[in-house]
């Protein structure tokens, strides 16, 4: 009896599956046309499943093996399970392979179970709570079914009620695991997440060979001249299609929820709940049935849409309301711990660029911010011939006079606030410490554009990056070193794709240059560890998460004595200081200030100064009502614990010093 009913409800499936799998193609395709390695992506697909996502999985060791023996048993499971029960291969080296394979997937499945029993608030549940018992039926029929072809068992045992049982457990398990894969349910994430890696929109980040993964941060360039082209997105359809496909193969696991500081300080952005939002318009409805944790003070059941219809209603009620977009600080944190490799900042950036662009509805002070641009060249609105104030005893060379050096100092728009010019000085009294040969820009200097870029306004970071550009080719130089992560990142990341190319270091990063090259005296800061200093370092998102860089500053730190100790959330795990985005400027109210959150992690080492390495940073955690720890940036200590010249003969401590944190 089994031997006829188990092909029928294979092949039933199989062919449900295909015409869902279609349906769901097509769906996706409502989106923009975009560039894919078609053939060359299904080929990278199971490298970049097994090594360049697992590379992000293997973070969570509990969740790394139940997926490694759920997703991998299942696999084998299926493949066999068609080939023996399909196909009639009655082999007893295939029966028992599927035995082994469903044993395994049934192993792991009982982990999936346990990690359900008393879920994390971040996980979704609704549907979800099944799947266990979903996984479960499928590997026990299947092993049950399986036992005569291995010879364990004699064939037709258990008369027709055992194998009407048998029956329904494979039409339970199969109607879950290949049906939900493509026609809805928690399994769709594995049907689209694995196009998603094959079709990914930043095919790049999975470039480096040693496994990693590679780095892709910049956002995607506007096309400006096309007048056909959409400026930013309106309505999901807008977006281009493997957007969409990404959108859909969300796994709903929160971790990008648990790392969002604008869901933590009670802002109304929850990014998982902002994907699934994506999902309903791609398919229209509303988000009554979502099973996760709303975004705060917002309740489920009065927002939706469809592929056609706005994303933000500027009146009235659509799919996401626009305070949602602009609670979030671009910080990263959401698409590094993404185990689908999901791009959210893209997305939100995207609608962003149409709020500001085609609605003019750039909250708060956006809109005098972008004004500022256009007529000062900085957003604070200051007269462009005080950008060189602060340096007016330093006698800066300048380009204009030199026209060549080994060293562009990209100053910034620290240059126009009285806390960040002590950063500037203490960065330039290194310089010519190491007598490094470098200048400035001075007056011909604007603004890099990276906040008018993340408030969506592309059209006038555009215009100051072409302006930048221009006046970059004018003059030789090797590369560009700043105190500003966001300027850093833009220069090196972004601008390339309107035909500036350089290389562009932190001046974190060049400072342990400086000091691996011996071109730096150092003695020992006062708040040493010898000294018993208490000091910890906050990691800059634009520097980390967007960059890579995080031992620089802590070498920086070691050749001067201090020890760091580390925050809970450190490295790419760092809590957002609440300044990236345009956030300050926006402006969108919550429970709880960010930065007091960050400056409740830094207290918690009872540290007595925090290191920082970026301009915003050190405002917004100065901004948290005292008694606090200090804050200083990496030049200002390094500054501080500069020898004279003729004070030391030898170079060598600060230099032994590095070399023990390598």
């Amino acid at each position: 009896m089994l031997n006829t009913i188990l092909p029928l409800l294979l092949f039933a499936a199989l062919g449900l599956a295909v015409l869902g799998a279609l349906k769901r193609f097509f769906m996706w395709r409502r989106g923009r046309p975009a560039k894919v390695e078609w053939l060359g992506g299904l080929l990278a697909m199971p490298r970049r499943y097994l090594v360049d996502l697992h590379h992000v999985v293997e973070r969570d060791k509990y969740m790394s093996r139940t997926h490694v023996a759920t997703a991998g048993g299942f696999v084998l499971a299926a493949l066999l399970a068609i080939a023996v029960h399909g196909f009639g291969l009655h082999n007893r080296i295939l029966g028992f392979a599927l035995l082994a394979a469903t044993l395994l997937m049934f192993g792991g499945a009982l982990f999936v179970a346990k990690r359900r029993r008393n879920p994390p608030a971040r996980l979704s549940k609704g549907p979800w709570m099944r799947l266990p018992k979903s996984l479960l039926m499928f590997s026990a029929s299947f092993f049950i079914a399986t036992l005569p072809v291995a010879g364990i068992l004699p064939q037709g045992f258990g008369g027709w009620l055992l194998a009407a049982v048998l029956a329904l457990g494979v039409a339970w398990g199969v109607g879950e695991l290949f049906l939900g894969m493509s026609w809805g349910g928690p399994m769709k994430h594995a049907f689209a997440g694995a196009l998603h890696l094959a079709w990914h929109r930043r095919s790049e980040r999975f470039s480096r060979k040693d496994g990693g993964g590679g780095r892709s941060t910049g956002l995607k360039a506007l096309d400006l001249d096309d007048p056909t082209a959409p400026l930013g997105v309106e309505k999901p359809s807008d977006f281009t299609w493997n957007q969409l496909l990404g959108f859909d193969a969300c796994v709903q696991c929160g971790k990008c929820e648990a790392m969002c500081p604008a869901f933590a300080a009670g802002q109304p952005l929850n990014p998982k709940k902002l994907i699934q939002d994506m999902v309903i318009g791609l398919a229209g409805g509303n988000d009554a049935r979502f099973a996760g944790s709303p975004y705060p003070g917002k309740p489920l059941g009065e927002h939706g849409g469809g592929p056609h219809q706005p994303i933000v209603a500027l009146q009235g009620k659509a799919l996401v309301d626009a305070d949602t977009l602009w609670s979030c600080t671009t910080c990263r944190a959401c698409v590094e711990e993404c185990p689908m490799m999901i791009e959210h900042v893209d997305a939100i950036v995207d609608m962003r660029r149409h709020l500001t662009l085609e609605k003019g509805a750039t909250p708060n002070k956006g809109a005098e911010l972008l004004d500022n641009l256009i007529a000062t060249d900085n957003p604070g609105g200051f007269a462009p011939g005080g950008r060189l104030n602060w340096a007016a005893d330093l006698d800066l060379p300048l380009f204009s006079e030199k026209r060549q050096a080994d060293v562009l100092f990209w100053v910034g728009d620290g240059a126009f606030d009285m806390r960040n010019q002590r950063t500037l000085r203490a960065f330039v009294k290194i310089l010519k410490a190491a007598q490094v040969d470098f200048a400035v820009l001075g007056l011909e200097e604007r603004d890099s554009g990276d906040v008018a870029r993340r408030l969506g306004d592309e059209a006038v970071f555009q215009q100051l990056a072409r302006r930048n550009i221009a006046t970059l080719g004018q003059y030789r130089f090797q590369r560009i070193v700043s105190c500003d992560p966001h300027s850093f990142h833009v220069l090196r990341n972004e601008y390339g794709a309107l035909g500036g190319h350089y290389r562009v270091l932190h001046h974190s990063t060049f400072i342990e240059e400086l000091l691996r090259g011996g071109q730096l005296q150092l003695g020992r800061h006062p708040l040493s560890r010898e000294r018993g200093g208490k000091v910890t370092y906050h990691d800059p998102c634009y520097l980390g998460r967007y960059n890579g860089e995080y031992q620089a500053p802590r070498q920086v730190l070691a050749a001067i004595g201090i020890e760091v100790r580390e925050m809970q959330r450190s490295g790419f795990r760092s809590r957002c200081c609440g300044g990236g985005g345009g956030a300050p400027i926006t402006d969108i109210p919550g429970k709880q200030r960010i930065p007091d959150m960050r400056m409740a992690d830094i207290k918690e080492t009872a540290a007595e100064l925090v290191a920082v390495g970026c301009p915003q940073c050190t405002l917004m955690l100065e901004g948290v009502v005292e008694p606090r720890p200090q804050v200083k940036d990496i030049a200002e200590l390094v500054a501080e614990a500069l020898l004279e010249p003729a004070a030391t003969p030898a170079r060598q401590p600060a230099r032994r010093e590095l070399a023990q944190v390598q």
